[in-house]
């Protein structure tokens, strides 16, 4: 059963490190898909249906929430465009991480950069051959194999090499969530909690913008 105060109070907690309200984080319905929302604002009444959510606003944070798959933080900070994307196995296949940068790239996108969260790690997702094969046939640096020789996946490294694939920089974050017991894993522990990834862009005040004069030389 989910703790709802406890769950209040970590959004909250969250909020605040990145300056903003609670109802500023925006939340994802998220469901294993390649859809992805626009916003300029929270959402009104229930979030959609969705794995990756974009905005150009200053006063939102994007919130991606995990637990096994891959969280995907993305930003062009000269066009004032971020991204967080939801990438578990069906994203990976259906493009997700492809889906979510055109849409940044509609808002004037050219040169964003990636932040990869931590995610189940190929060693520890054993699948059957014909589900490796589907994830191989999208994006072949998903196929590996697990602890013990049988056929997986690691979509970590396929969202890493789709990123790659489209030139995009990426940072990505060491640690698989069902070795470490400071992440959440649903393949550890079911039912689990969830960690999340979180971007917001942040407004540049316009004095920055302002050329300055140099300090005048003083000469004798």
């Amino acid at each position: 059963m989910t703790n709802r105060p406890q769950v209040e109070a970590n959004r909250a907690a969250v909020a605040a490190e990145l300056g903003l309200p609670a109802e500023r984080l925006v939340f994802m319905d998220q469901c294993h898909g390649a859809t992805v929302e626009v916003i300029d604002g929270p959402w009104q009444g229930d979030p959609p249906a969705c794995d990756a959510v974009i905005t150009r606003a200053s006063d939102l944070a994007l919130v991606v929430m995990v637990a096994d798959c891959v969280p995907v933080l993305l930003a062009d900070p000269e066009a004032g465009v971020v991204g967080a994307v939801h990438a578990g196995r069906p994203g990976l296949v259906a493009g997700v991480v492809g889906a979510a940068l055109d849409a940044m790239a509609d808002l004037g996108a050219r040169a964003p950069y990636a932040v990869v969260g931590p995610s189940v790690c190929g060693r520890c997702y054993e699948v059957p051959e014909e589900m490796r094969a589907a994830a191989a046939a999208v994006e072949p640096a998903s196929a590996t194999v697990s602890w013990t020789g049988t056929p997986a996946i690691d979509v970590g490294a396929g969202v890493v090499a789709q990123l790659a694939g489209r030139g995009v920089p990426v940072t990505w974050v060491p640690g698989c969530t069902r070795e470490d017991d400071r992440l959440f894993s649903y393949r550890r522990t079911s039912p689990t909690g969830r960690f999340a990834g979180a971007i917001r862009r942040y407004a540049v005040d316009p004095a920055y913008l302002i050329e300055r004069p140099s300090h005048p030389t003083e000469t004798s």
